[in-house]
């Protein structure tokens, strides 16, 4: 008698409460609109030497008895008066990597719900597209005092080590700024087949990842998912308050009655969010920002729909605002 894996279910509370629905029919769709995308990889640039069932044409020969009478070219055969049949290129299976920011500025969230809840319905959707059909999922964490890495597994096992790492609840404040260049070259040292790799981060911290990305990005096909909150961008009048930075613990206190301070504040975190884009466009990721507030996985699923990427290979005061908020603040700040 066969057993099943039971998928386990993360534990919802008000203050953690997940990606929202993420209806199966959704997820077919997405599969539909996104599979061929992803698997156009592997014909293209996943060629083995030996031939099989693969798309790619290795030869013409003439029929030997036993020959799948399916593979036949019957334009070849007319010509020359004798069966011929067609014989592919064997493809082997896509490996996509999932590179998952578990830093504590990922606790942050004023809107629908938290960055890491966003991340963790992006995790799932790209995980149940990437083992599908026998192709296999990688998964690595970036922390600052944690990072684990999962190596490739298949079809439910993929999506079962995938849950576990999003069961965990991200780095607690003042765990230390978290290094993206370290995670993508421990992925580098671990993802040898070319494949796709998907970051899902928010992109803030040290600035260390372009370089590691753009090696990446010469063997795979990568994606940036870049997770914003709405309060990372503008502060509200809300007079005196402390702004804080999550990840380090430092703090600034600002009072937000002044516009001025509100606009320097916000051309400041608008600036800093183009470095990030400027840079992911220099280290030739495909870049996606999705949001806090709304439907993410609509955003999601038009832009894997659009993209060409994977045919390429503690607070003192409870009203403090989180993230990386204060390089901004100390900006703006007279």
């Amino acid at each position: 008698m066969s057993r099943r894996l039971a998928v386990p279910q993360p534990e919802r509370r008000p203050d953690r409460p997940g990606p929202g629905p993420v209806p199966p029919a959704v997820l077919r769709s997405l599969d539909l609109a996104v599979l061929r995308r992803i698997e156009s990889l592997i014909p293209g640039e996943h060629l083995t030497m030996q031939v099989g069932g693969g798309t790619e044409l290795a030869m013409i020969r003439p029929y030997h008895p036993g020959d799948d009478v399916r593979h036949i070219d019957w334009n070849v055969t007319a010509r020359m008066r004798e069966p011929h049949v067609r014989v592919h290129v064997g493809e082997r299976a896509l490996t996509a990597w999932l590179l998952l920011d578990v830093s504590a500025s990922m606790t942050f969230g004023t809107a629908d719900r938290r960055k890491a809840d966003v991340a963790e319905g992006v995790a799932l959707a790209i995980g149940h597209v990437a083992t599908r059909r026998g192709n296999r999922l990688g998964v690595v964490t970036a922390g600052a005092s944690t990072g684990r890495a999962l190596r490739p597994r298949q079809g439910r096992l993929g999506l079962l080590g995938l849950l576990g790492e999003l069961r965990a609840e991200p780095e607690a404040d003042g765990a230390g700024e978290t290094s993206l260049g370290a995670a993508l070259r421990r992925t580098a040292a671990l993802a040898r087949q070319r494949g796709l790799l998907v970051v899902v981060s928010d992109f803030r911290g040290p600035r260390d990842w372009e370089e590691p990305l753009r090696s990446l990005r010469g063997r795979h096909g990568v994606l940036g998912v870049e997770i914003r909150d709405p309060r990372e961008l503008e502060l509200p009048p809300v007079g005196d308050l402390w702004v804080v930075d999550p990840e380090t613990g430092r703090q600034l206190h600002v009072n937000t009655s002044r516009r001025r301070l509100r606009k320097r504040f916000a051309e400041a975190a608008q600036a800093e969010r183009d470095e990030v884009t400027a840079g992911l466009r220099r280290a030739g990721a495909d870049h996606l920002v999705l949001s806090t507030q709304g439907d993410w996985l609509r955003d999601l699923a038009g832009h894997l729909r659009r993209s060409q990427v994977l045919h390429r290979g503690t607070a003192p005061n409870p009203s403090a605002v989180g993230s990386a908020t204060p390089r901004a603040a100390e900006e703006a700040a007279p």
